[in-house]
């Protein structure tokens, strides 16, 4: 609503925004992003998916309209946005303690104790990048901030980071500044929250865990370089609970998954960085919003055909209101990830069994019936277009979905067999695996090459 106003607005029509109780701190904070701190307001009492039709009338009767003829009709009152320090202002002096409270009392902290980012630690980080201090890597909504390579030092101090791991917070950044992810989407309502996947060599030489345990805190660049990207979601970005970030529940940050590339390249199978479209070899993070996800414990069976049914059905499981996405209100932007440990990789690839085999079985299997599909669109998601019939002869969406007139037909959650995701890694020998809920669009997967200095082999070296 407010992206629509802003580009009237822009034209020179004056509008009127309507917006539930529960958004209107957000739509005002969002309009300074969108660089219309003026954009009028009009409330609508409570929330619209709660109410009966005839207390929905009568509260925009009683209350909105009124809001919206003032909006249409007065000058709305300029509001100018709060200046706020330059990049290398220093802000506070003192010890960690007074640094911590100050930090805190300003909401540029996560509410955990962080590392104070003094010039020296800062300079220590900017020794592992070539690039200029000064350089802009895109402009982050909501607050429209530039995200500079000073900036990402500045936050990769604060969450414990190490200064080595300086380019790999650079690639992340990039990646968070790509449209195609779209951070604005960041503090919606589902509360989905990254997951930054690595693959390439720098997976050992900076001692991140991709074996036992992962998807756990307790390895350093593992779990400080998870906390730095919800960092800067918050400092540069500008995603503050109560403000911008409306998480009904929310997740909280989470750590690195590095996938098991030795393992991979055994089986022929391409890791998750290929598939983002760069080289086996490469230092590639990719990453994507998910609402959610859980452990499938025990996956049991000695061939595919026994091993996969449980993943198909875990991921149909998971992926329940997501699946709007996949109709014409995401235009097929669904990518579930399932996370499989390297023994349930090596099974299904000791079969002859491809990365593609396995997405396959999953398209095919992970269905339900069609009237399903449209009740959860029409009744759950109060979705507007909601019949697959209507969506298919409009071409919005692809023919699988309407191959019959019978309700029982099975259709598919994602449109293409690749847009199922699958990652390695985890306990060599524990047969689990792990499926995400994915936000589409609002958090769609992203791959950077990561870009190392040109004396990164002495540096890591003096490191040792």
């Amino acid at each position: 609503m407010l992206r629509a106003s802003a580009v009237c607005e822009a034209a020179g029509f004056p509008t009127a925004s309507l917006t539930c109780e529960g958004f209107f701190k957000q739509a005002a904070a969002t309009s300074i992003g969108l660089g219309m701190p003026n954009i009028a307001l009009a409330l609508v009492p409570g929330h619209i998916g709660t109410k009966s039709p005839a207390q929905l009338r009568q509260d925009v009767l009683e209350v909105t309209t009124a809001a919206v003829i003032a909006n249409l009709t007065q000058i709305t009152q300029s509001t100018n946005a709060l200046a706020e320090p330059a990049a290398k202002d220093i802000v506070v002096r003192g010890g960690f303690q007074a640094v911590n409270r100050y930090f805190y009392a300003h909401e540029y902290s996560d509410g955990l104790p962080i590392v104070p980012p003094t010039a020296e630690a800062i300079a220590a980080f900017m020794r592992f990048t070539d690039r200029d201090p000064n350089e802009v890597l895109g402009v982050l909504l909501p607050d429209r901030r530039a995200a500079t390579v000073w900036t990402v030092a500045v936050n990769g101090v604060m969450a414990g980071c190490l200064p080595e791991y300086m380019p790999i917070l650079i690639a992340l950044v990039e990646a968070m500044a790509d449209p195609r992810y779209g951070v604005e989407h960041s503090g919606n309502t589902p509360g989905g929250d990254t997951l930054i996947i690595l693959n390439g060599p720098i997976i050992k030489t900076l001692g991140f865990n991709y074996t036992q345990g992962a998807m756990r805190d307790g390895f350093l660049p593992n779990t400080s370089i998870g906390r730095f990207f919800r960092l800067y979601l918050r400092n540069v970005a500008g995603f503050l609970l109560h403000k911008t970030d409306k998480a009904t529940f929310g997740n909280t940050w989470r750590v690195v998954l590095a996938e098991n590339d030795d393992v991979i390249k055994d089986l022929g199978w391409s890791n998750i960085g290929t598939e983002m479209g760069f080289a086996a070899d490469d230092n590639v993070v990719t990453i994507a919003r998910y609402t959610g996800g859980g452990s499938l414990s025990s996956v049991s069976g000695s061939t595919p055909e026994l091993l996969l049914p449980y993943l198909a059905d875990s991921l149909l499981r998971f992926n329940n209101w997501q699946i709007t996405f996949t109709t014409s209100h995401g235009h097929g932007t669904l990518r579930p990830l399932a996370v499989i440990s390297p023994i349930i990789a090596q099974t299904i690839a000791q079969a002859g069994w491809s990365k593609a085999d396995v997405q396959q079985f999953l398209f095919e299997h992970a269905r339900m019936p069609a009237w399903v599909f449209e009740r959860q669109l029409r009744d759950w998601n109060i979705r507007g277009v909601w019949d697959l019939k209507d969506d298919v002869l409009n071409d919005r969406i692809p023919k699988v979905f309407y191959e019959s007139d019978d309700p029982n037909r099975m259709v598919p959650i994602v449109w293409r067999p690749e847009d199922f995701m699958i990652a390695v890694g985890g306990d060599p020998m524990r047969n689990n695996a792990y499926v995400f809920a994915h936000n589409a669009f609002l958090g769609y997967p992203v791959g950077k090459r990561i870009g190392l200095p040109k004396d990164w082999d002495r540096l890591i070296t003096e490191l040792k």
